[in-house]
């Protein structure tokens, strides 16, 4: 657990690693059809739902589970240890360990072994540890550490596992899974045959029982758990439930979730201590259940952090993100990885070690749509990016554009207005900068990015107050600096509907580029501004282009705001009257449309914050196919196309890759126009094509409903709307 890593050269060389990308591509590729077909039938969000809630009301309860668990096991005949934290969880083993005079130790597979580091206790104690899951074995021989919490050893094809064996063992092993397989059976039988130890870990211990609930796919944990004399069960107080009716559903999603089974080979649950043969004839078998604390309290009492008490380590957050299957959990992780693992890592071990492998969470939500226990993933992240900054403060230009310039309304539009006079030279024809100096080098090496709009829509925008019902645009920083032609659709949508449309001039920047970077407090300033702008005209309706915008006033503003009732109060109002274009077009224009577009084949990318944030996704392709569009749907058309605002800056490396990956999915539809309801989608996947010299039509959805207006007038037929 190395603080010092440096994880951005680490990221460098993962991403350049055409081994580790061939691995973790085949099987994100597969996962999701497997997974589907696994849950076929089966009521998986209820099954989330119940799941949450046993957990969520277990966590509430943790210690007094614990005393119930310890009691019931204590009569059952097992041994029960407390353990505060890691060290000791660990003393108690290898004290155990030297007192009974073992020298050979087996182990299943268990993560919690490895967040307290027992191994290399164990051998610093002279006493040998043989891991005997497949994936844990190949880690061990290999001197690595695990980079998935379900399948170690994902990060390996079979030919570096075959060679490694061939290495380590010293024989010619082919590349055939078989005889990997048969190989590894063969190097450990003497191994379970000789261990005078088992270690396992527990998916569950149940506290009316005393039980502990263990689910393997392989062979070895039955050996592991009955073989030897003594048997030692690693486990959380997360992991205590409250008697076996609780672990029925987690049965049901865990191995659908985890490795996309209906269920696992092996569901073995263990009450008390029975008797091993040996030798000698029978002798009673020794079962030592080590409950480990290692700050599991402590978060549970957290109001926050005891969110991630639910995750039940099956990794389905890992098996969707598409960072984790670019870099892999070595990197984007310690011990656990991904999001949840940088969350755990804060009250395992450390907060600002958690805070910063936390930093390659792109924040895109796709985590909550899969996760089995309804964790928030993203939103933990955040927090502890806000804690980390509110302890440490932020470094030293970010904090002059986050503190005094984005809060500065004047200051910041006089800024970008001055920038846009100044880019002229690095400007080409179509619009985009040709280079960009110091951090943004990086990053105009791999896109295309737009110059500023030599007009900003503030600018453009032309009051009136013809028009029945008033509705305030709020622009968002790409629209008004950027891409001034989507608030100009936009306006034009409505105006031709007859509303009144308003633009509050003294609005500015949404604030969710400082909240993604932590700066809470920059958020709560922007959110009292926009919020007080917004009120003042008091609009039937407020209107945005950008779902990120969106999700600021409608989500974040009641709550950053909560603390002065009367600022909460018009927040809450705010965020009732707040839609992002497209669900506002659609429920005002859905029975007035008409085709104009004969057929035109498109396609439709999904923005992280309309479909899994504001739960739109269907309204704007409604749109589109109303107006004439045939639209083909593109593979993976609701993962992120990398942007996510700051983290173009901050991994551009990343936001490149996954960049790609869209633009190859874009291109396999072989159309033509690619529509999008996000500014920074337009921007990332514009940019992109761009770069690639890829000249396909990418516009906003205002855009083409407002064409589509303009078409029909000029044609002098019944208009569209």
């Amino acid at each position: 657990m190395a603080v010092s890593r440096d994880l951005r050269a680490e990221a460098k060389r993962a991403l350049a690693d055409p081994v580790l990308f061939a691995a973790l591509h085949r099987f994100s590729e597969a996962y999701l059809p497997a997974r589907d077909e696994a849950l076929a039938g089966v009521a998986f969000e209820e099954l989330a739902e119940r799941i949450s809630a046993i957990r969520q009301h277990n966590i509430s309860r943790v210690c007094q589970l614990a005393d119930m668990f310890e009691q019931r096991a204590l009569e059952s005949g097992a041994c029960v240890y407390r353990a505060p934290d890691a060290a000791s969880a660990v003393e108690y083993v290898q004290k155990l360990a030297l007192e009974r005079g073992i020298r050979a130790v087996v182990k299943s597979k268990s993560m919690i072994s490895e967040e307290i580091g027992l191994n290399h206790a164990l051998a610093m104690s002279g006493i040998q540890v043989t891991e005997t899951d497949l994936g844990e074995w190949i880690i061990q021989l290999a001197g690595q550490r695990p980079s998935h919490m379900v399948m170690p050893a994902i990060h390996m094809t079979r030919e570096e596992v075959a060679r490694l064996f061939s290495d380590r063992l010293k024989i010619p092993v082919g590349t055939q899974v078989s005889e990997l397989v048969a190989v590894a059976r063969r190097q450990l039988r003497s191994h379970f045959l000789d261990a005078e130890m088992g270690i396992t870990g527990a998916n569950a211990a149940v506290a009316s029982t005393g039980s502990v609930l263990l689910l393997t796919n392989e062979g070895n944990g039955r050996l592991v758990t009955t073989l030897p004399p003594v048997h030692v069960v690693l486990v959380g107080y997360e992991k205590i439930v409250a008697d076996m009716d609780e672990i029925v559903p987690l049965l049901q999603v865990l191995p659908r979730s985890a490795t996309a089974q209906r269920i696992t080979s092996y569901v073995s649950i263990i009450t008390g201590p029975t008797e091993v043969e040996t030798r000698n004839g029978r002798k009673p078998k020794e079962l030592h259940i080590v409950l480990i604390d290692n700050g599991r309290v402590k978060m549970s009492k957290h109001p926050v952090f005891k969110e991630a008490m639910k995750c039940i380590r099956c990794s389905a957050c890992l098996n969707v993100c598409p960072v984790y299957r670019l870099i892999g959990g070595q990197v984007y992780g310690d011990v656990y990885a991904g999001g949840i693992g940088s969350v755990l890592t804060a009250f395992f071990h450390s907060k600002e070690y958690g805070a910063r492998i936390g930093e390659f969470c792109l924040g895109c939500r796709r985590c909550v749509q899969y996760c089995p226990a309804k964790v928030d993933i993203p939103e933990l992240v955040l927090a502890l990016r806000q804690e980390h900054v509110a302890a440490r403060g932020l470094p030293a230009t970010a904090n002059f554009i986050l503190r005094k310039v984005l809060p500065d309304k004047g200051l910041m539009h006089g800024l970008l207005r001055t920038a846009s006079r100044l880019q002229a030279p690095v400007t080409t024809r179509r619009g985009f900068i040709r280079h960009l100096p110091l951090v943004f080098h990086e990053v105009s090496r791999n896109m295309s990015l737009p110059a500023l709009a030599r007009q900003p829509f503030r600018d453009r925008f032309e009051h009136s107050s013809v028009g029945s019902e008033t509705v305030a645009l709020f622009a968002g920083c790409l629209v008004d600096f950027v891409y001034p032609e989507i608030g100009e659709a936009v306006v034009s949508v409505l105006r031709r509907l007859g509303l009144c449309v308003t633009f509050p001039e003294v609005q500015s920047c949404c604030g969710i580029p400082a909240y993604y970077l932590g700066d809470r407090k920059t958020l709560c300033m922007l959110a009292e501004q926009n919020v007080r702008a917004l009120a003042a005209s008091d609009p039937r309706w407020i209107v945005t282009a950008c779902p990120t915008c969106a999700v600021a006033l409608k989500k974040l503003y009641p709550e950053v705001l909560s603390p002065d009732a009367g600022l909460a109060l018009v927040a809450r109002t705010i965020s009732t009257r707040t839609w992002d274009f497209a669900s506002l077009a659609h429920r005002l224009i859905r029975d007035k449309m008409k085709p104009v577009v004969d057929g035109v084949p498109a396609t439709y990318h999904d923005s992280c914050h309309m479909k899994r944030s504001l739960g739109v996704s269907g309204e704007p392709r409604e749109i589109l196919r109303t107006l004439g569009y045939r639209l083909h749907e593109m593979k993976e058309s609701d993962v992120c196309c990398g942007f996510g605002g700051s983290y173009l800056l901050k991994h551009p490396g990343i936001s490149q890759r996954i960049m790609n990956r869209k633009l190859d999915c874009i291109k396999q539809t072989g159309v033509g126009t690619v529509f999008v309801d996000c500014p920074g989608c337009l921007l990332q996947i514009r940019g992109g094509l761009e770069r690639a010299g890829v000249y396909l039509r990418v516009e906003h959805t205002a855009q083409a409903l407002a064409a589509s207006v303009a078409v029909s007038e000029s044609k002098h037929k019944e208009c569209v709307i």
